[in-house]
């Protein structure tokens, strides 16, 4: 049974199956795990993103954070220059991975409630010539805005970019296109739209890409490249110990979003979700950060509707009846979050509306 309704961006609601899916031991070295859950779910994402043989995936331990440092540390190399347009807390995050492995690169900082843009893209590729890699948040949880990657996709159409997409809570919840858009690293995790558990991050990458990361990682543990060779040659097995339970509940997780009708269908679910959700808090007194048409419905960031709200006891009033949300991560503006992703429904935000319409009344 749960405890109570996480409206987060990840960790999420799961399903009573996912967390059932948990309760099975799996042996590592086993053809029934390796061939049977591993290159299945491997098989799976290609076919949830509309791909063929041209890519391939890579599932790599530890949070999503994990699959990002892996991925620009091998997809980076001494001779190449990396591009970060960054409107939030991740993109700056992919900056400090890059500082930290002393990457060549440019961080573009813009305001956390501004999208990335194809102009400030052409801007920065116009003052660094030399750029050979571009990497950005398509949905960025720092806001919930969702960035316009078709577009920037467009602008760097023809330049011979390597295009590398921190979808982290976007892939499986938000139809993209990445052969179209050009996308040569997508990086995710099993906690997001796909509403597994916490544990494992994957990448979807075009094989000749992955194919020049060999021998460029000064990590072991996040050799991108050395983990694909070992899943390829293996037939799914991992390096290092893999997290048996939370890949289970994965195969558990993608099964349910295909009974669910795929990606289109889990996302006007995730609308509908974020419909009634702003809907009930608009009536309550409550403003939205971003503009509707800039906001994604994975994730959706209110202000402060008074000067003196305390935010610490709203959240408790709403864990006593039953649901869990975000502080904000913004520095422009107080704010808390709301997520609209997982195992929950429309009239689960109803019941939240009417949970906090209640506290408003009696505060």
């Amino acid at each position: 049974m749960r405890n109570y309704l996480l409206l987060t961006p990840g960790p999420l609601s799961t399903s009573e199956s996912v967390r059932q899916a948990m309760l099975q031991d799996w042996c590592t070295w086993d053809k029934d795990y390796n061939e049977g859950v591993v290159t299945v779910i491997r098989e799976q994402l290609l076919k949830l993103a509309g791909l063929d043989g041209e890519y391939t995936t890579v599932l790599l331990q530890g949070s999503g954070t994990y699959a990002v440092e892996a991925t620009l540390s091998c997809a980076v190399r001494p001779q190449d220059k990396l591009l970060i347009v960054a409107n939030g807390a991740y993109g700056k995050r992919m900056g400090d991975i890059a500082r930290r492995h002393g990457l060549n690169h440019v961080l573009v900082s813009l305001k956390e409630t501004a999208p990335v843009t194809p102009e400030a893209v052409r801007r920065a590729l116009e003052e660094h010539p030399d750029i050979t890699h571009l990497a950005m948040v398509h949905c960025e949880t720092t806001t919930g805005i969702l960035n316009p990657v078709e577009a920037v996709a467009r602008a760097i159409r023809g330049r011979g970019l390597t295009f590398i997409v921190d979808a982290m809570s976007s892939f499986g919840g938000i139809p993209i296109d990445i052969r179209k858009l050009g996308i040569d690293f997508l990086v995710s995790s099993a906690n997001k739209c796909i509403q597994g558990v916490p544990g494992f991050g994957f990448v979807i990458a075009r094989r000749s890409f992955l194919s020049r990361c060999e021998g460029v990682s000064r990590s072991l543990s996040l050799d991108l490249y050395d983990q694909w060779a070992e899943m390829e040659k293996g037939h799914g097995k991992w390096r290092f110990t893999s997290p048996t339970h939370v890949v289970r509940a994965f195969f558990q997780a993608v099964k349910e979003l295909e009974d669910e009708g795929g990606v289109e269908a889990r996302h006007d679910r995730y609308r509908e979700n974020h419909a009634a959700l702003v809907e009930g808090m608009r009536r309550s007194g409550f403003r939205t950060l971003l503009p509707d048409e800039l906001q994604s419905p994975i994730i959706t960031s209110f202000l402060y509707p008074e000067e003196d709200f305390d935010f610490q006891k709203f959240y408790e009033a709403l864990k006593e009846r039953g649901f869990v949300i975000y502080p904000g991560k913004i520095s422009e503006a107080p704010t808390f979050r709301i997520g609209n992703i997982g195992d929950v429904f429309p009239d689960d935000f109803r019941r939240l509306a009417e949970a906090v319409a209640d506290i408003r009344r009696n505060k």
